[in-house]
């Protein structure tokens, strides 16, 4: 299974030039198997893209996100992701939303698919871009 962060999921529905080459085929693999997965934080930060018109749609919010998610496994916030998101270094991930998509990934053992270079440089996240 692999993690996608959120510009990734949207990257690859809107704009797949964008994914890198090793993103893209990891994508490609993990879709085969349905092993392509985001956090449930994921759909709080894809409703504010929408409601902020940093993303276009023609479709309601709820169908403009159940679209994205369509072959995509949503992982939800535990309570053991809190935790541990509330722990990481926030020096290093400023954003709240990152440390939870960042404990997803740790906590569930997977590689988190994304080109934010903050969680790239964090050593104890597996990224792969």
């Amino acid at each position: 299974m692999i993690l996608l962060d959120t510009h990734v999921l949207v990257w690859l529905q809107q704009e797949p030039r964008k994914l890198s080459r090793r993103a893209a085929a990891l994508i490609r693999r993990a879709q085969t198997s349905s092993e392509v997965a985001v956090s449930a934080i994921t759909i709080v930060e894809l409703a504010t893209l929408l409601n902020r018109g940093r993303l276009r749609t023609r479709d309601t919010l709820q169908a403009t996100i159940r679209r994205f998610l369509e072959d995509v496994a949503v992982l939800p916030l535990t309570e053991a992701i809190a935790i541990e998101a509330g722990n990481l270094q926030k020096d290093m991930l400023p954003d709240p939303m990152d440390r939870m998509i960042a404990a997803t990934a740790q906590l569930h053992g997977v590689p988190l698919v994304t080109a934010d270079e903050r969680m790239i440089n964090c050593a104890w996240i597996s990224t792969v871009w």
